[in-house]
């Protein structure tokens, strides 16, 4: 409590509010600091330790005011603009953020602070190596800046520089032993590293330092659930969900998870986290409102909008016609790519392609919600195949295009899209499938986007066929599939539009796969047609390439392997 003395003499009232400030009083000090305020309205360091508080109690938005005010009449004070800096960060402005950075390094270019902060807002911003050449700075200012380290480990990672990312956590921990973040951010790397193991210890290591860690126990989940310890991993993103009830990855995850292990009654639900996950799809913005499942007044038109990728597109058109069957008209919107192709749909949806002007519509969709709306279990998925029919044109198109049948033809997909976040653990590095392709048969490449080398890899195999050149959009890779005695795919579209088209086709699958395939099967209730491979271990595809070997060989009757 001030004293009468303190009261009246500004000065000892500063340094009061001060002393309590550094002893973490902050309410305390607050108080006495708006005081002073009020007595000095234009004082720019009183409205800069307001701010200051005002960010130490998480309320950036006020933070961001007050050092505003201050800077008014101060503009050179570095504190002030690094302070600044950090709550336009919070506000996830960090155009702002980086400009009261750089003006505060000019006034002080000798902090590893303000030079760390700047790589963090410069990362935030897509400008990896500069985010990178920032925190080096900090680190020659200040060599053993565990903040500057962990920051740097970050960044590397988002490089995919895995290996250097991991030093560079190590080197944090050794700056800051008890450092949550680091642990945490070290067993980042060590995932993408494929060290799941030492991850899941290192997750551990940072919940058992702060058990309240929310993003630990998610990222310790995730990595359980890569290595096949899904109740453990459910127990985990439990575990997060009740620290932080609106985190939206790990609802989401475990709405993943509870689908792959054949929960859909509370799994769908769960699903439509994704709506508010950070770095996630965006819900499209309609007057109209969405629909999942209300009854329907007779002639509702009702818009279902695709979203995500190609294949679960393709995967979920199959609702169209269930709608049309309440007594709803319906129009798809589509990626162009498919359009054609799910035009085949039966029943009398209209199709829209993506980015043309839509008809009029009373409710809308989205197409991953189908499910929800229509109350799926793995007992009611409707699995009637073909759903989607090749154009007959277009497959004597192929017939010509293809010649002649002297053997057996096998369509083969070995990766999706380069960009696909679980890319690393579907797709197969081509060399790989040799073992496949020494067999007497002719194997026809279904991909049309290749990637640099794939074409070095296998084209001293005179029985691997290349048809990109002839691949526009999905009805031509649909024709091509009605011409295939088998077709062989990693999990992506092309694998879909075989199981739609109701051909045979046999999907390649990860250790840990996508939430459609479930758990433990070799079959699948969504394509009747098709026998799933899955990879007995983590990352290993041998024990994969060895079985489908084996098994092209008695069906096809094509004899051991050519060497």
């Amino acid at each position: 409590m001030a004293s009468k003395n303190a009261e009246s003499d500004p000065n000892a009232l500063f340094q009061q509010a001060l002393a309590l400030h550094r002893s973490g009083r902050l309410s305390e000090a607050a108080s006495l600091y708006a005081k002073l305020l009020a007595l000095f309205p234009a004082n720019a360091q009183l409205l800069a330790s307001l701010g200051i508080i005002a960010l130490q109690q998480g309320r950036p938005d006020e933070s961001e005011r007050l050092l505003g005010q201050s800077l008014m009449i101060a503009p050179d004070e570095p504190v002030a603009l690094s302070n600044r800096g950090i709550a336009l960060q919070q506000l996830n402005r960090p155009g702002e953020a980086l400009a009261s950075y750089e003006r505060a390094i000019l006034l002080n270019p000798d902090s590893a602070e303000l030079h760390n902060n700047r790589g963090l807002v410069l990362a935030a911003l897509g400008r990896p190596e500069e985010a990178l050449a920032a925190c080096d700075r900090a680190l020659a200012l200040m060599p053993g800046h565990p903040e500057a380290h962990n920051n740097r480990g970050s960044i590397l990672q988002s490089l995919a520089r895995f290996d250097e990312a991991l030093a560079s956590h190590d080197r944090a921990i050794a700056a800051r032993p008890n450092s949550p973040s680091a642990f945490n951010n070290r067993g980042k790397a060590l995932r993408d590293l494929g060290r799941l193991d030492e991850a899941a210890a290192s997750y551990a290591h940072a919940i058992a330092l702060r058990p309240d860690y929310a993003e630990a126990h998610y990222n310790l989940a995730v990595v359980l659930e890569e290595s096949g310890g899904f109740a453990d991993a459910l127990a985990s993103y439990d575990r997060a969900i009740a620290l932080k009830p609106d985190y939206a990855s790990a609802q989401w995850n475990k709405s993943l998870l509870k689908l792959l292990t054949g929960d859909y009654e509370e799994g769908w639900p769960l699903y439509e986290w994704r709506w508010k996950r950070s770095g996630g799809e965006r819900r499209r913005s309609f007057d109209q409102p969405l629909w999942l499942g209300e009854p329907l007044a007779p002639g509702t038109t009702v818009l279902i909008h695709a979203e995500q990728g190609l294949g679960d597109t393709l995967q979920l058109c199959r609702y169209a016609p269930l709608v049309e069957a309440l007594g709803a008209r319906v129009v798809l919107e589509l990626p162009s790519a498919v359009a054609t192709v799910i035009a085949t749909l039966p029943g009398h949806c209209t199709i829209v392609a993506r980015g043309a002007p839509l008809p009029a519509f009373d409710r809308q969709c989205p197409i991953m919600s189908l499910p929800l709306a229509c109350r799926t279990t793995v007992a009611s998925i409707p699995a009637a195949v073909p759903y989607l029919f090749a154009d007959a044109a277009k497959r004597e198109a192929w017939r010509r295009r293809l010649g002649q049948r002297t053997r057996p033809r096998i369509g083969v997909a070995w990766a999706g899209a380069a960009a696909h976040g679980n890319d690393r653990n579907r797709s197969i590095p081509p060399r790989m499938l040799e073992p496949l392709l020494r067999l007497p048969l002719d194997f026809h490449v279904l991909q049309k986007d290749l990637r640099p080398g794939d074409a070095d890899s296998l084209g001293r195999f005179e029985s691997v066929h290349w048809h990109s050149q002839n691949l526009g959009d999905f009805s031509d890779t649909a024709a091509l599939i009605q011409e295939m005695d088998l077709v062989i795919s990693v999990d992506t579209s092309v694998a879909h539009l075989a199981g739609a088209l109701g051909r045979p086709v046999w999907i390649l699958l990860p250790f840990k796969p996508d939430w459609r395939w479930m758990l433990g099967r070799s079959d699948s209730p969504w394509y009747p047609t098709a026998v799933l491979h899955r990879q007995s271990a983590v990352g290993d595809w041998s024990d994969v390439i060895s079985e489908v070997a084996e098994r092209l060989r008695r069906r096809f009757g094509a004899g051991p392997a050519a060497q």
